[in-house]
């Protein structure tokens, strides 16, 4: 197993050496701002919607959605480049990598 250190304690990750997929957990996350002129850092394997609202974003491939109404505390496995201002109400957006 290889070893990391998370705040001074030393822990095992027997999955350490394993590729992700996009079925698996997610290892990493990120705060979205919405805006409607820049990509996200980096493509999302999942957006996590904290408020519910709509939420209007561009899937990797290019296309252009809104999803209406999506419910607070709901995890959606989107493959999103782009969350928009326009036509998001949803708040606490987070992309999950």
């Amino acid at each position: 197993m290889i070893g990391q250190t998370t705040k001074g304690v030393s822990m095992s990750d027997r999955f350490a050496s394993h590729a992700p997929s996009l079925t698996g957990p997610a290892s990493a996350g990120f705060a979205i701002v919405p805006n409607d002129n820049l990509d996200l850092p980096e493509i999302t394997r999942a957006v996590y919607v904290g408020i519910g609202g709509d939420l209007a974003v561009t899937l990797a491939s290019g296309q252009v959605l809104t999803f209406a109404s999506v419910s607070d505390g709901s995890l959606l496995p989107l493959r999103v480049s782009r969350v928009h201002a326009t036509g998001t109400t949803a708040e606490g957006v987070l992309g999950l990598a």
